[in-house]
C-alpha cells in the first residue's frame, strides 16, 4: 500500500471513530436521563465527564511510546466492548444495585478516557505519511465531520428505530470494523504473533456481539422488572421516554421513564375530573383540545358528550397514541376512543403546537406528566399558559393536572398562581386517587369568577352522563372543597413559573414529603 493510502486509511477510521465516539457519548447521556431522571442535569455531568477523561486520555496516550497501531488497535476493540454492553450492562446490574449512577458516570468516564487517546495515536502513526500541519488538521477535520454524522445518525435512526438495546451495538460494531480494518492493512508493521492475538480477539468480540444481539432483549426485560413490584407485560423505549406496562393480578398500571401514570384500578378517579367539571363550565356545541393523554380516558370521557363538535389531541409521541389505539388493554380502557370521526391526532410537541396553530376552542385540556423535569417543567410555565389562553375562546374555560394539593403543595399552588399571571381565574379541585394519593387540578376561565365556577360545578347536572364510574352529585361538591393546606405556603413570596425561571421544577424538586411533624 502507498504512503498516501495510509494516511487516507487512519483518516477514515477517524472519521469513524468520532462518529461512533459522539453516539456513544449520547447512549450513556439519553440512558442517565431515562434511569436518574433531570435529562438536563444528566446530559451536562455525562458530557462534561467525557470531554474531562477525554483529556486525561490525551495525556495518558503519551506514555504509549512502542507499537502505536497496535495500541490504537486495542483501544478500537475495548471501546467496541464497552460501548455495545454499556446498556445491557445497567440493565444486568439492576436488580443488584439501588443507584446506577456511579456505574453509568463511570462507564461514561471511561469511554471518554479512550475516546481521548485515539486522535494523538492516529496523528503521530500519520506523521510519518504526511506534515505536521496537514496531519494534525486532517484528522481533526475528519473526527469533527464524524462527530456531524454520528449525531444525525442518533438523532434521526438510531434512537428512533434501533433504541438503546441495539444503537451500542452500531456503536461498538464500527469499532470493531476500524480495529480488524487496520489490523488488515498494517499488518506488515505487526508482528505475526500480536497479530494473531489479535485478530483472536476480534474474532471473539464478534461472537460477543451475536450474543448480545439475541440476548439483549431478554436482560432488558429482566432488568426492567426489577425496578417494578408488579410483572412488566409491555416495554418500549421511543426518542422521548421509556414507556412500560405492568400487571397486578387483573390490573394494569402505566409508566413513563419510571414514573406511574395510571392503573387500571382506579383510573376513573382521576379523568372523570380531569374532564367532566371544565366541561361543565361550557354550554352549547364545544371544540376540545387535549394535551397529553395519550392513552385515550380523557377522550373516552368527552365522548360522553354529544355536544362535543370535535377533539384533537396534541401528544409527542406517536408510539404512545399508538398503544392507546392499538393495545387491547388501552383499547378496552378507552372503549376505542381512538376510532371516533370527531377525533384528530397530531403527534408533535404541544408548545410549539400552541405558538403555530391557529385554531381556537373551547375546552382545553392539559394532562402532562409531573414537572420533575427542565423539559416537562415548560408546560407548566407563564409562557405556555398564555399561548392556552390566547387560543381559548372568551367564555372557553381551560384545566390542568397541578400534581397533588398536600404532598407538593408549593408545586400545586405555584401552577395555581402561574395560571393567574397569564391572565386566568383560576379554581383548584381534588380527589382522593387510591393509587396516586390526593390529586389535583386546576381550572382556568377567562370570563368567570372563582366563586361562579364553584358554584357551577357544584349545581351541575351530571345525571344524564352514561358510565360515570365514580362522579356523583356529592362528589362534584367534594372536588371543589378544600381544607388547610398541611404545608403552609407564603404565596406572597411564592414565584410565578417561567421558562427561564423554572421554578415548578424546582418545587417539585424539593416536594413537601420530608416535613417534619
Amino acid at each position: 500500500m502507498k504512503q498516501h493510502n495510509y494516511s487516507r486509511l487512519l483518516k477514515v477510521s477517524i472519521f469513524a471513530t468520532g462518529l461512533s465516539g459522539i453516539v456513544a457519548e449520547y447512549i450513556l447521556a439519553t440512558t442517565a436521563s431515562y434511569f436518574l431522571g433531570d435529562s438536563v442535569f444528566q446530559w451536562t455531568i455525562i458530557l462534561s465527564l467525557m470531554l474531562f477523561s477525554m483529556g486525561l486520555g490525551s495525556r495518558f496516550s503519551k506514555k504509549i511510546e512502542k507499537r502505536l497501531i497496535e495500541s490504537y488497535i486495542v483501544l478500537e476493540l475495548l471501546l467496541s466492548i464497552i460501548t455495545s454492553f454499556s446498556v445491557i450492562l445497567l440493565y444486568g446490574l439492576m436488580p443488584f444495585i439501588s443507584s446506577l449512577d456511579i456505574v453509568i458516570y463511570g462507564l461514561s468516564m471511561v469511554v471518554g478516557l479512550l475516546i481521548g487517546m485515539e486522535i494523538p495515536l492516529v496523528t503521530r502513526i500519520n506523521e510519518e505519511y504526511e506534515e505536521l500541519k496537514t496531519n494534525i488538521s486532517g484528522m481533526m477535520e475528519n473526527d469533527y465531520y464524524g462527530s456531524l454524522v454520528g449525531g444525525l445518525f442518533f438523532a434521526f435512526i438510531g434512537i428512533r428505530y434501533l433504541g438503546l438495546t441495539y444503537t451500542p451495538f452500531v456503536v461498538g460494531g464500527i469499532n470493531l470494523t476500524v480495529a480488524l480494518i487496520l489490523l488488515f492493512s498494517f499488518t506488515k508493521f505487526i508482528p505475526k504473533r500480536n497479530a494473531r492475538k489479535l485478530s483472536f480477539a476480534g474474532g471473539g468480540i464478534a461472537l460477543l456481539f451475536l450474543f448480545g444481539i439475541i440476548y439483549s432483549n431478554p436482560i432488558v426485560l429482566y432488568g426492567n422488572q426489577s425496578r417494578f413490584d408488579e410483572k412488566v407485560v409491555f416495554t418500549q423505549q421511543t426518542p422521548y421516554q421509556l414507556i412500560t406496562i405492568t400487571q397486578w393480578k387483573e390490573h394494569h398500571q402505566l409508566y413513563l421513564n419510571q414514573g406511574k401514570q395510571l392503573s387500571t384500578f382506579d383510573e376513573w378517579q382521576y379523568h372523570e375530573p380531569l374532564v367532566h367539571p371544565v366541561m361543565s363550565l361550557t354550554k352549547g356545541e364545544v371544540d376540545v383540545l387535549v394535551m397529553g393523554a395519550g392513552d385515550g380516558c380523557a377522550i373516552r370521557e368527552l365522548l360522553k358528550y354529544d355536544r362535543v363538535r370535535s377533539i384533537t389531541l396534541v401528544d409527542l409521541d406517536s408510539m404512545m397514541t399508538n398503544i392507546g389505539k392499538e393495545h387491547p388493554i388501552f383499547r378496552k380502557l378507552n372503549d376505542d376512543a381512538y376510532f371516533s370521526k370527531k377525533l384528530t391526532v397530531i403527534n408533535t410537541d404541544a408548545f410549539n403546537y400552541l405558538e403555530t396553530n391557529t385554531s381556537y376552542f373551547d375546552v382545553i385540556i392539559a394532562d402532562f406528566p409531573d414537572p420533575r423535569t427542565v423539559e416537562l417543567n415548560k408546560l407548566y410555565s407563564y409562557e405556555f399558559y398564555k399561548l392556552c389562553n390566547h387560543r381559548l375562546r372568551q367564555n372557553g374555560s381551560f384545566i390542568t393536572q397541578a400534581t397533588s394539593p398536600y404532598y407538593t403543595t408549593h408545586t400545586f399552588r405555584c401552577i395555581e398562581k402561574t395560571l393567574q399571571k397569564a391572565g386566568f381565574n383560576t379554581l383548584p379541585i381534588h380527589n382522593h386517587v387510591y393509587t396516586f394519593g390526593e390529586w389535583g387540578w386546576i381550572i382556568g376561565s377567562k370570563s368567570l369568577a372563582d366563586e361562579q365556577m364553584k358554584s357551577i360545578i357544584r349545581n351541575a347536572d351530571i345525571s344524564k352522563i352514561e358510565n360515570l364510574r365514580w362522579m356523583n352529585k356529592e362528589a362534584l361538591l367534594l372536588l371543589t372543597s378544600f381544607g388547610q393546606d398541611l404545608i403552609e405556603v407564603d404565596t406572597a413570596t411564592l414565584e410565578f413559573n417561567t421558562i427561564h425561571n423554572p421554578v415548578a421544577y424546582k418545587y417539585y424538586e424539593k416536594g413537601d414529603w420530608s416535613f417534619e411533624f
